[in-house]
């Protein structure tokens, strides 16, 4: 047996009697029933025994007995008594502050602490009962007792807080008082001890927590319907700027129920008006806490204004975020202000009124202007008197198209609309003056003449950027539509241009119809000269230096620039002697001459005369002008001046930025000298204005002289030199063209040089027909764009069959633009729209002379 805890009382203590000390009991038994039947044997057997062995046996006792004698002396071993032998789990259950009591889970108590005994009714005859029984009489604990008891029978874990009105045993002072105890159950490591699973019950009384609980929950109780009637609102907001609490003061404000209010349903831009949510949940940058003073306009559930003073809180959280705000609202609709305080308001609102980039003025009823501030005189180019008897209004200054919409606004803001939609509007002035005007009802007291209030923001320079913008988007929407009529028109050039050449094979010079023949072709080749400058407008063409005669470009331009200028203007060229070669983009330097000249043709609005001169200026010449940052060296000089109205300094300063134009709205885009600058540039040449106003202005544009290395001569001489090529060849072709004259040309022009032709209409019918003759070409060209597979596409599922087959790709646009949709254009050539039938010919025998060289290698 074990001593308990609980006083003088005992109970069993199987967790203990099962264990240790029964263990040692049993030893201690069994070693002296052993040593006892060997006392016995000896007696019974003495005679069959040597006295030697008894001796030896005694002796080892004594020898053992002396050793233990000695080991207990020296603290080696002790005898234990039933307290020491209390483990220290005991002592751990002993020393919890509440109630504990050890039990199986079919209720049967291994152990209890002395706490458990403090609760009345936890002792029945001095033996302790388990915690179902202790609530069994108890009838608003049955329920919970009886999810606990489940819990211990399962081995789960579970802490139920049952209320009881008198306390147990209805034993407390105040019958009617209600107490709280904190039950739980919890299951424990099994042991080899213990013969069955044990569970720990654990019971605390909490009335005195529940009643601090209560309390703190009573006092903020009262401290929020203090805040609720408190004489100032009160709103707080998250960080997102929804609001989470409004007081009652507000709602009452605001005209919302507060009884309705949920948090969050609200959000800033609900209640404060225009921007002034964007000033509340700015917050302070350096993450302090500081208290802002803001005097600002709240907007009642009814759209109208409610003017305030906020006393504001907002700060950054540790990792940059915006945290939770707290804001006190002041109604400023009838407070008093001090002589001092309203001095210095003055004078703060007077800086902000004056200082604001637009413009602010405030209207009577019908519309007439009471006060301005000063940026309203510079936007609206106005200078009436704040206080004269005749007051000018509003609608006056603005452009009539926008008075009808204005004045519509005006009877928005006398009806204290919250949201009115901001006018356009072009001012009443001369010149292309645009402004954007809000309007809002004016919060002033009663009687005040000023109702309405408007601000007004200067949106000339924008309208400017939009309508170049525009205009830009129109330019390359024509650029596009250029492109395409150019791509198209280049199919029927190339027919023209190759039947031609057909037939000039069948008609020699004698022949009555070569001359004719020969106007057909020269005429075509002249309309894809016009093609090429729609593709270079449109930024499709294919752009690649080369030697070029400066004198002979321009004259081919003399018809085009001629039709351009118009009949009442004259154009006049002038070209040096022995002019030297240049080595330049022939469409980027046709481009440049074209901007010019129309650029000093829009220069000249009466009418006048354009020059273009060629001239040499050697490198002594060069060193004389006094043109910033021309180095000085060999130059071919074109000048283009003309006779009209000139440019001052600031002009020609800004003449070359893009965008900037002298030209009025919607007639320039400003991009014409800004293109002329940078291909100028890229040809590694200068460009420089000189300009008297009212005489007229000069483009001087210095290109460098191309000397010719001993390779280009000897190339050029080589093919001077060299026979007639062998255009003949006897391999097999793939032709895809949709346009069917331009492919029937081809396939003509090809079988008559001896080549076996298959034709294809587009990329479909390009497969079937690969797939009849097993994939048996040599070369295959195909048109970029056509309906359906275009020619990129048609590449991508050859390449699965036949991955080395060399392409020739023919299309009117830039070689650049088509390589850009072509995945691996290592094997592909290209052949620019029109083609003539050498042209062709010549493209097919060198795509196929490389391609036998590529087999030997």
């Amino acid at each position: 047996m074990a001593s308990t805890p609980l006083g003088e009382d005992t109970y069993p203590d199987p967790l203990i009697a099962n264990g240790r000390s029964g263990a040692g009991l049993w030893r201690v038994l069994l070693l002296g029933m052993f040593l006892v039947g060997i006392a016995v044997g000896f007696a019974l057997f003495s005679e069959q025994i040597s006295p030697d062995l008894i001796m030896t046996f005694v002796g080892v006792l004594a020898v053992v007995g002396v050793f233990c004698l000695f080991g207990l002396a020296a603290g080696l071993f002790r005898f234990a008594n039933g307290e020491e032998r209390r483990t220290i789990s005991n002592a751990v259950v002993d020393s919890l502050p509440f109630g504990a009591v050890v039990a199986d889970r079919d209720g049967k108590i291994s152990y209890v602490n002395a706490h458990y005994g403090s609760f009345s009714g936890a002792l029945t005859n001095g033996l302790p009962v388990g915690v179902p029984r202790l609530f069994a009489g108890q009838s608003d604990a049955s329920e919970a007792i009886y999810r606990l008891s489940r819990a211990a029978k399962d081995g789960r874990a579970a802490v139920e807080d049952i209320r009881i009105v008198g306390g147990l045993g209805g034993s407390q002072a105040d019958s009617s008082k209600a107490f709280w105890y904190r039950v739980g159950v919890r299951p424990l490591p099994e042991s080899d001890e213990a013969k069955k699973p044990l569970v720990i019950w654990s019971v605390e009384d909490i009335t005195r927590d529940r009643d601090s609980n209560e309390s703190a929950f009573r006092d903020l109780q009262r401290a929020i319907d203090y805040l609720d009637h408190s004489p100032a609102g009160f709103f707080s907001a998250d960080a997102h700027g929804r609001i989470q609490y409004l007081n009652s003061t507000l709602t009452d404000w605001l005209g919302y129920d507060l009884a309705e209010f949920n948090s969050g349903q609200l959000g800033m831009s609900d209640i404060v008006r225009g921007d002034g949510a964007t000033l509340l949940m700015r917050g302070r940058g350096d993450g302090e806490i500081r208290t802002e003073i803001i005097d600002i306009d709240l907007v009642r559930r009814n759209g109208t204004s409610l003017p305030v003073r906020l006393l504001h809180r907002a700060a950054r959280l540790a990792d940059g975020e915006l945290g939770e705000t707290r804001t006190l609202v002041l109604d400023k609709s009838n407070a008093p202000e001090n002589e001092e305080e309203l001095r210095a308001a003055e004078v703060r609102f007077s800086r902000f009124f004056n200082d604001t980039p637009f413009a602010i003025a405030t209207l009577d009823a019908d519309g007439r202007i009471i006060r301005t501030n000063a940026p309203f005189g510079r936007i609206f180019h106005w200078a009436g008197e704040e206080k004269s008897i005749e007051m000018e209004p509003l609608s006056g200054l603005i452009g009539e198209a926008s008075r009808e919409r204005f004045g519509k606004a005006v009877g928005e803001a006398l009806a204290h609309r919250s949201e009115i939609e901001p006018v356009d509007a072009l001012l009443s002035i001369e010149g292309d003056h645009a402004v954007r005007l809000y309007l809002s009802a004016s919060e002033m007291s009663a009687g005040s003449p000023e109702q309405i209030n408007v601000y007004a923001l200067d949106m000339t320079d924008q309208r400017k950027l939009e309508a170049q913008f525009a205009q830009s988007q129109k330019m390359q929407a024509v650029g596009q539509l250029a492109g395409g009529v150019a791509h198209d028109f280049n199919n029927l050039l190339t027919a023209i241009i190759g039947f031609s050449d057909l037939l000039l094979l069948k008609h020699k010079p004698g022949d009555p119809s070569f001359s004719e023949l020969m106007q057909i072709k020269q005429n075509a080749n002249r309309a894809a000269g016009l093609t090429r400058q729609l593709l270079a407008f449109s930024r499709r063409q294919t752009l690649r230096p080369q030697v070029l005669e400066l004198p002979l470009i321009v004259d081919d331009l003399t018809v085009l620039l001629k039709r351009m200028i118009g009949e009442k203007n004259t154009l006049t060229v002038e070209h040096g002697r022995n002019i030297w070669p240049v080595r330049a983009d022939v469409v980027q330097l046709e481009q440049v001459i074209i901007n010019l000249v129309v650029n000093a043709r829009d220069a000249m609005p009466k009418g006048g005369a354009i020059t273009l001169r060629t001239s040499n200026v050697d490198r002594g010449e060069a060193e004389k002008f006094t043109f910033e940052g021309m180095v000085p060296a060999d130059y071919v000089l074109i000048d283009v001046q003309d006779t009209g109205t000139g440019m001052s300094a600031e002009v020609i300063e800004k003449i070359f930025e893009p965008f900037f134009t002298t030209k009025e709205l919607g007639k320039g885009t400003g991009l014409g000298l800004s293109t002329v600058y940078g291909i100028v540039k890229q040809t590694e040449g200068y460009i420089y204005p000189v300009s008297t106003v009212g005489v007229g202005t000069t483009f001087k544009i210095f290109l460098p002289r191309h000397v010719a290395s001993e390779s280009e001569v000897a190339a050029k001489v080589a093919a001077a030199a060299a026979p007639v090529r062998d255009l003949t060849g006897h391999e097999r072709i793939l032709l895809v063209e949709d346009e069917e004259s331009v492919r029937a040309f081809s396939a003509q022009a090809l079988r008559a040089t001896g080549y076996e032709v298959f034709e294809a209409d587009g990329g479909e019918e390009a497969m079937e027909v690969l797939e009849d003759i097993d994939f048996k070409i040599d070369l295959m060209i195909s048109d970029v764009v056509m309906p359906e597979m275009d020619g990129p596409s048609l590449l991508k599922e050859v390449r699965k069959s036949m991955p080395n087959l060399k392409v020739i790709f023919v299309s009117g646009y830039a070689e650049e633009s088509v390589r850009r949709d072509i995945e691996d254009d290592q094997s592909v050539e290209f052949l620019p729209k029109p083609y003539s039938l050498d042209q062709i010919n010549s493209k097919v025998k060198e795509v196929l002379q490389k391609l036998g060289k590529d087999e030997v290698h």
